[in-house]
């Protein structure tokens, strides 16, 4: 039986690589609203997202992020941030991060988790304030070229075990 949210599971893919094409305002927003939506512990909701689209804005944000200068060519980056007194606030906001970037993947729309710390200069091009901390910057955009989607994963015998550790988990 087919299962879409599966299937984008299997074939999602960190995309680096952006055609110039914007993404439309309806699929911005169903984005946003996939974070939004997610559970979140006590239902807490300790997160913020700031969607970038103005191409300047996000060509800083290139040179802000580390590990993803790639996000200065995307069609529009959500820099997802927490509330820093929340202890579960970086679990909710992953696991926001995760239904955004699958939500997107459905939509033809390609990913990539940038960042995991030092982001403060991030934090004060978005005027974030000082009881929030940048957890990661998700550039998004159409890829540039066709996507394999072949993953390369550890076999599932070893990473799931039945009942016990280390006991085969078998279908």
């Amino acid at each position: 039986m087919p299962n879409p949210v599966f299937d984008a599971v299997r074939t999602v893919m960190a995309i680096r690589d952006y055609a110039e094409k914007p993404v439309p305002a309806e699929v911005v927003t169903r984005i946003v609203e996939a974070g939004r939506l997610t559970a979140s512990a006590s239902n807490k909701q300790p997160w913020h997202f700031i969607v970038v689209r103005e191409p300047e804005t996000l060509r800083q944000l290139g040179s802000l992020v580390r590990t993803g200068p790639y996000t200065a060519k995307s069609a529009l980056a959500i820099v997802v941030a927490y509330e820093k007194d929340e202890r579960l606030a970086v679990s909710d906001c992953s696991r926001a991060i995760q239904s955004m970037m699958l939500t997107a993947w459905g939509d033809g729309v390609g990913s990539n988790w940038t960042g995991f710390g030092g982001l403060e200069g991030v934090a004060r091009k978005v005027g974030l304030p000082e009881d929030h901390e940048v957890l990661a910057v998700i550039p998004f955009g159409y890829p540039a070229r066709a996507v394999k989607g072949k993953k390369k994963r550890k076999p599932l015998g070893e990473v799931a075990s039945a009942e016990r550790f280390g006991q085969p988990f078998t279908q």
